[in-house]
C-alpha cells in the first residue's frame, strides 16, 4: 500500500499551498487532515524529487560568504563584503563602488546624517546610485576643492550624493590640506568651518576610502594634495595607509605622521563613535592600510576584494 508521503499529487498540492499561496505548515496540516511532520517531510521530498526548485537571486553578493564571516570574526567587524578579483585597478574601484552603493541602499534611513570622504572609489559608488527619496543630510568629511580632479573631492561627492538621494548637502568651504599645523588650527576655529565639522560628532553613517600612498594611483596624488617627494617620505616612515587624508601606521596610530596630517576635515578618531563606519578598499597593496584602519577602529564595516581579503586572512605583512 502506497504511503501518504509518497503521493506525488498530494506532494505537489502541499508545495503549491506553502510556496505559492503562503499557507503555513500548521494550517496546511489542518486543511488536509494530516500531521504537521508529514507536511514537513513532503515539502522536503518535493525538493529532492525536483517538484520544487528553489532559486536564490543575487548569490554573487554572498559568493565569498565563508571568508566574509571569517574576516568579520577575526577583526571584530560588524560586516565584511567581498567582491571578485578584477582585471584592472579601475575595474576594481567600479566593482567596490557598486557594491558599496548596494550596501548603502539597505542601510540608509530617513533623518540620517551621512559623512563622505573623497576618492575615485566613492565617485563610482555615487555613480551607481539610482535616484531615491531619502530625508538625509550629506556632509563632506574633508575640505576641497583641490587643484585637479575636482569630481573626486568630498564637497563635490557630497552634493552629487545628496542630489541622488533627494537630501541636502552641507559644504565645507576650506582647502583639503594646508601648509602647516598653525594654519590648520586657525582654520578649524573659523565659525563657518567649525560649524560644519561639528556634524562629525553625530554621524549615523561614515563612508571612507582606504588609501595607500603611492605615486601612480593615490587619490591624494590625483587631487593634487601631495607631491611625490612627500609620498616617498611617508613610505620611508612605514606608513600603512590613510583615511580622510590622515595617515596612520599598521597599528592605526596617527602620531608618527602629525606633520603630514594638516588637513581641514573631521578627525578620523571621531569615526570610532560612528554606528556604521564603512571602509572601502581593495587590492593586495591595501592589506596593511586596511589592517591599520581596523586597528585604529576607524571603520567597523569593510568592503574589499578577494585578493586583499585572502591576504588579511593569511596574516601577511
Amino acid at each position: 500500500m502506497k504511503k501518504v508521503v509518497d503521493d506525488i499529487r498530494l506532494m505537489t498540492k502541499i508545495s503549491d499551498m506553502y510556496y505559492n499561496q503562503g499557507i503555513n505548515k500548521q494550517d496546511i496540516a489542518k486543511q488536509l487532515q494530516i500531521s504537521r511532520p508529514i507536511v514537513i517531510r513532503m515539502l522536503k521530498s518535493a525538493q529532492d524529487l525536483g517538484i520544487v526548485d528553489i532559486h536564490i537571486r543575487n548569490l554573487d553578493l554572498i559568493h565569498h560568504w565563508d571568508l566574509e564571516n571569517e574576516l568579520q570574526k577575526k577583526f571584530d567587524l560588524k560586516e565584511v563584503i567581498i567582491v571578485d578579483q578584477q582585471p584592472t585597478s579601475e575595474a576594481l574601484k567600479q566593482s567596490l563602488g557598486k557594491t558599496a552603493c548596494q550596501y548603502l541602499h539597505y542601510n540608509i534611513k530617513d533623518q540620517d546624517t551621512i559623512g563622505i570622504s573623497m576618492g575615485s572609489t566613492l565617485y563610482y559608488m555615487i555613480e551607481a546610485m539610482q535616484p531615491i527619496q531619502k530625508d538625509v543630510t550629506i556632509v563632506p568629511l574633508i575640505g576641497g576643492q583641490g587643484t585637479v580632479a575636482n569630481n573626486l573631492h568630498s564637497n563635490s561627492l557630497a552634493h552629487v550624493m545628496a542630489d541622488r538621494l533627494s537630501g541636502q548637502a552641507i559644504s565645507l568651504l576650506a582647502p583639503a590640506r594646508v601648509a602647516n599645523r598653525q594654519l590648520q588650527q586657525g582654520l578649524l576655529k573659523e565659525e563657518s568651518i567649525a560649524s560644519v565639522l561639528t556634524y562629525g560628532n553625530h554621524l549615523d553613517i561614515a563612508i571612507v576610502g582606504i588609501g595607500y600612498p603611492n605615486e601612480k594611483e593615490s587619490s591624494i596624488m590625483a587631487t593634487g594634495n601631495y607631491k611625490e617627494n612627500e609620498v616617498e617620505e611617508l613610505l620611508n616612515k612605514k606608513v600603512a595607509g590613510e583615511v580622510n587624508m590622515q595617515f596612520y601606521d599598521i597599528e592605526g596610530k596617527t602620531a608618527p605622521y602629525k606633520s603630514y596630517n594638516n588637513v581641514v576635515g573631521v578627525n578620523i578618531h571621531k569615526l570610532r563613535k560612528v554606528p556604521l563606519s564603512i571602509g572601502i578598499g581593495g587590492g593586495i597593496k591595501k592589506a596593511n592600510a586596511i589592517k591599520g584602519a581596523i586597528a585604529g577602529k576607524y571603520i567597523n564595516v569593510l568592503i574589499t576584494d578577494i585578493t586583499c581579503a585572502q591576504k588579511l586572512i593569511d596574516g601577511e605583512s
